[in-house]
């Protein structure tokens, strides 16, 4: 468990940020693994069967995981303000919700798999192999949405290594899962999304018998297990936003599926391979917002306003230093990253045209996240719900569909940065309001400032 309120504050932030992102670095590697070995071993068709199903999956989880998020920020306000009895209580809340959903989402899944594939125009030639894919992936949703939740719980109270430990494990194993059910007992497609339900039933097994023999503040047990609804509305207030935001990016992000499906296969390949690298690209500077939200959530606890606008200033240098350096990495070398994941010239060609106009702008992504960070942090998300929802609606989305009928498939990549640079001033804007401060979700109880003083406080 690590205190944020005391210390350097970059020095803080970025041996948070490390670990946390190489975890998600390896979280991500579940799905750009199966992409790698299922389009070298069974060819572009499955491979653009598997990267179909994903828009599907981040819509289907993302509501839930954005409360957990919630959840995440409540422990981190809590341990901030040294309410330990609380964070027992809100992680013990947390977990029961995202069981109960993960129930709910694997059964749900199941029955719908095949009609949301079909709402989206997936080509019928990928249809049966891209719904027995998401069938298998949605049924492992309760080890999912519990993994998420020990390292929700574990983030909050400042601890992003024992999360990367586990991650690590299960990429490994997924690996191994990966190539033994494809490669040696050539199950096909099926075989990617056993491989990955089994990794992550591991990790959270893994998970929770580690933190209950280490923690003494939490432990996850069925007996004594306590759902807190004054606590749940707490998270709810913060995370139901990020829930909603989550939920209607994942729509958009269907909805631009379904204008990448009117390509073709080898779009619909190169589109969903090039996005699992863009995806590992942006990693650092949503980690580092990450990092920002926990480190502004124990601050803003205790009133630390003039700790916090050293934060941002600290995590939007690292982060885009680090931006730069991606993004040159992207440009110079994304055709030959394309081809880790298939033969074919044709998808390679499509997808590294994706890659060089997309990572040129990366740095705009950048401000958006780490800012929206900070205001998630504050307890503030209702506005990055409302510039996020904005800039895909209001601006990626029907950029997509207009560019597309001027310029062809090209129109959907260059209907990402359009997006952004709305998204990013937006963010920017309100923050300097200063109206974000004061949003903690409960009362301090003598613990750091009021309400009234710390909108006053600092003007950053």
């Amino acid at each position: 468990m690590k205190d944020f309120t005391e210390g350097n504050v970059s020095k803080l932030i970025f041996n948070f940020s490390v670990p946390l992102l190489l975890g998600n670095v390896f979280q991500s590697l579940y799905s750009i693994i199966d992409s790698i070995i299922v389009g070298r071993y069974l060819g572009p068709q499955a491979l653009a069967a598997v990267g179909a199903s994903y828009p599907i999956i981040f819509f289907i989880i993302a509501l839930v995981i954005g409360i957990g998020s919630g959840g995440s920020i409540v422990i981190a306000q809590y341990f901030g303000a040294k309410q330990y009895d609380k964070v027992k209580k809100t992680a013990d809340t947390i977990n029961i919700f995202l069981l109960v959903a993960g129930f709910v989402v694997a059964v749900s899944g199941i029955f719908l798999a095949k009609p949301i594939l079909r709402l989206i125009l997936l080509p019928e030639e990928l249809l049966d192999d891209a719904a027995l894919f998401l069938k298998i992936y949605l049924g492992g949703m309760i080890a999912f949405f519990g993994f998420n939740g020990v390292i929700s719980t574990l983030r909050g109270v400042g601890d992003s290594k024992t999360p990367l430990f586990f991650l690590i494990i299960s990429t490994i194993a997924n690996i191994f899962l990966d190539i033994l059910f494809i490669g040696v007992f050539h199950w096909g497609i099926a075989g990617a999304a056993w491989a990955t339900l089994l990794a992550q039933l591991g990790a959270f097994v893994s998970a929770v018998i580690y933190i209950n023999r280490t923690h003494k503040i939490f432990r996850f047990a069925i007996k004594g297990i306590k759902f807190d609804r004054e606590i749940f509305r707490h998270c709810m207030k913060i995370g139901l936003p990020s829930g909603v935001q989550q939920t209607f990016v994942a729509l958009g992000m269907t909805a631009v599926m379904g204008i990448v499906n009117t390509f073709g296969t080898n779009v619909i390949a190169a589109y969903s391979t090039a996005s699992r690298i863009d995806s590992l690209a942006m990693m650092p500077a949503m980690n580092f917002s990450i990092a920002l939200s926990t480190f502004v959530g124990q601050n803003v606890a205790r009133g630390n306003m003039d700790r916090i606008r050293k934060g941002l200033t600290s995590t939007l240098g690292m982060s885009m230093v680090i931006t730069v350096i991606v993004s040159l990495v992207i440009i110079f070398f994304g055709h030959s990253m394309m081809r880790m994941f298939t033969t074919s010239d044709e998808v390679v060609r499509i997808g590294g045209e994706y890659l060089t106009v997309v990572s040129a702008f990366y740095w705009m992504f950048t401000i958006m996240f780490v800012v929206n960070g900070l205001l998630r942090g504050a307890g503030a998300t209702m506005v990055p719900m409302l510039t996020t929802l904005i800039s895909l609606w209001a601006v990626r989305v029907p950029a997509a569909y207009l560019l597309t009928k001027a310029i062809g498939e090209d129109g959907i990549w260059w209907s990402i940065p359009i997006g952004w640079v709305v998204g990013m001033i937006g963010a920017f804007a309100y923050y300097k309001t200063g109206k974000w401060k004061g949003k903690t979700v409960f009362h301090r109880s003598g613990i750091g400032q009021s309400e009234e003083a710390m909108r006053g406080e600092v003007e950053i």
